[in-house]
């Protein structure tokens, strides 16, 4: 593993576990000499991973579309800023840069960026580990609606396995380098 991306709110939220668990993560990335890839922003979440793995010798490589530059606050700390035009775009340079993904807390574009790394390790586009770092119980509520879907047939089981969820982010790194990606059928449905 030499880089995770994670995905994460511009806002700390209202918990200060959120705030712990991306400063924990951070420190634990620069400790394991894993670097950090992230939306770029210098504020919230986003904020507190980065500057945390810099603050402790960590290699951090933000990527941000142009027009959220003044939105997300860049962080004037991180030296590599990739700048790309489109939030699609944002997306491929994360994952082309990535060995990787976890979704800490955070909102609707911390979801739909996870989502699209989850649908592009379910059709084979990339075969990388994807975890939800379920800080004070965060994302239960996503977990029980894809143990749902999957129950309802729209989400097979060996999909919502790619899925890792932990609470602690020593065992989620732990079980990223020892992920196996499974093997894609050629059909989706049965």
């Amino acid at each position: 593993m030499k880089r995770i991306c994670v995905f994460c709110g511009s806002s700390s939220g209202n918990n200060e576990r959120y705030t712990e668990a991306a400063r924990g993560l951070g420190q634990l990335l620069a400790r394991e000499r894993i670097g950090l890839v992230y939306g770029g922003g210098g504020e919230g979440l986003m904020g507190e991973i980065a500057h945390t793995v810099l603050d402790n010798g960590g290699e951090v490589t933000g990527v941000i579309p142009s027009g959220l530059i003044k939105m997300e606050a860049a962080s004037s700390r991180v030296k590599d800023m990739r700048i790309v035009r489109t939030m699609h775009q944002r997306k491929d340079v994360m994952k082309k840069l990535s060995d990787g993904f976890v979704a800490l807390p955070g909102g609707l574009g911390t979801l739909e960026e996870f989502a699209e790394m989850l649908t592009w390790a379910q059709l084979g586009i990339h075969h990388k580990p994807c975890g939800l770092l379920n800080v004070e119980h965060y994302y239960d509520n996503l977990i029980a609606f894809l143990d749902h879907a999957m129950g309802e047939l729209f989400l097979k089981p060996q999909y919502r396995a790619l899925i890792m969820v932990e609470h602690d982010p020593a065992k989620l790194i732990k079980r990223f380098k020892e992920y196996t990606p499974p093997e894609n059928p050629r059909r989706w449905i049965d």
